[in-house]
């Protein structure tokens, strides 16, 4: 006797058909972005203003890196934020995975936790390239290109009361932000490795802290710019190292805001994750003031 499809078995078939074409339509479907700077006008004035340009970037040309998600932090409030910032960065992440863009997963000094897996073998299989420039363990500020950050991280930016005692909790990267198979896992110059081997001319940077490692490490934002990259910040999906009660004395968003600004002038644009995944950019339940815009009086 032949065995028919139930209806609920013919829908199932067809909704799986559904989905597998949805998928299929978004994989290489160019991401549409409208790139954020801040451009001196005149230049030397001092005086700044907006400026967005749209872009479409192909993803089979673009990486996004998620830069220092860890597992912990030694500052509680950077451990909280980071947690509550994920989920939104996981779906994010999802997306761009799902239209072809290679994902780069940089949990700095975590690789022992990785060592033989699929991410870190890719990593680690890219040939070394030329640089245009030497190739740095850490983009120090460059004072050439640009003055002093807006804020003073020198207490080590932890915004708890009283501080948090310094040290490495870290061994990998937070769980929320899943790990698939042909993303790739590295904390150094292997990064630039592997794009250039694919031809990736895009890069896409989320993650923490903004003063310091998504501005400083080899695979982020200052060494991507040195080495002739197009670099955006996911200007949503990314933090500060800012103690409030420190220079200039405004609220640890704010503070962020500030650099968000100061990478805009001096290093690349910024876009939000809603131009990925549709919605609202992601703010912190904490952030209770009305989203900020830039003025020449900040």
């Amino acid at each position: 006797m032949l065995d028919y499809p139930t209806r609920s078995g013919r829908l199932m078939t067809a909704l799986m058909c559904l989905l597998w074409v949805a998928a299929a339509t978004l994989f290489g479907q160019p991401l549409d972005l409208k790139l954020r700077r801040l451009i001196e006008d005149p230049k030397g004035s001092g005086q700044w203003r907006i400026s967005e340009q749209s872009a479409m970037w192909e993803p089979s040309r673009t990486a996004v890196v998620i830069c220092d998600m860890w597992d912990q932090h030694w500052c509680k409030g950077a451990t909280a934020r980071v947690a509550e910032m994920a989920p939104c960065m996981n779906r994010t992440i999802a997306e761009l995975r799902k239209r072809g863009v290679l994902v780069i997963h940089c949990p700095s000094e975590t690789m022992k936790s990785y060592e033989g897996t699929s991410g870190r073998k890719l990593a680690q299989s890219a040939p070394l390239v030329a640089t245009k420039r030497p190739a740095e363990g850490w983009c120090i500020l460059e004072s050439v290109k640009e003055p002093p950050l807006p804020i003073d991280d020198s207490d080590g930016g932890c915004d708890d009361e009283p501080q948090c005692p310094q040290n490495f909790p870290w061994r990998r990267e937070i769980s929320t932000i899943e790990i698939k198979d042909r993303d790739a896992i590295t904390d150094n110059g292997e990064a630039y490795n592997l794009m250039r081997q694919r031809g990736i001319t895009n890069v896409l940077v989320m993650g923490v802290h903004e003063n310091m490692c998504v501005l400083g490490r080899p695979f982020s934002v200052r060494q991507m710019v040195f080495q002739g990259q197009n670099v955006a910040l996911v200007r949503d999906l990314t933090d500060t190292m800012y103690n409030h009660r420190q220079r200039p004395f405004v609220d640890h968003f704010i503070g962020t805001d500030l650099v968000c600004w100061h990478i805009e002038k001096y290093w690349c644009p910024t876009i939000s994750s809603d131009q990925i995944v549709g919605g609202k950019p992601f703010r912190f339940a904490a952030d209770s003031k009305p989203p900020r815009s830039f003025s020449n009086s900040n």
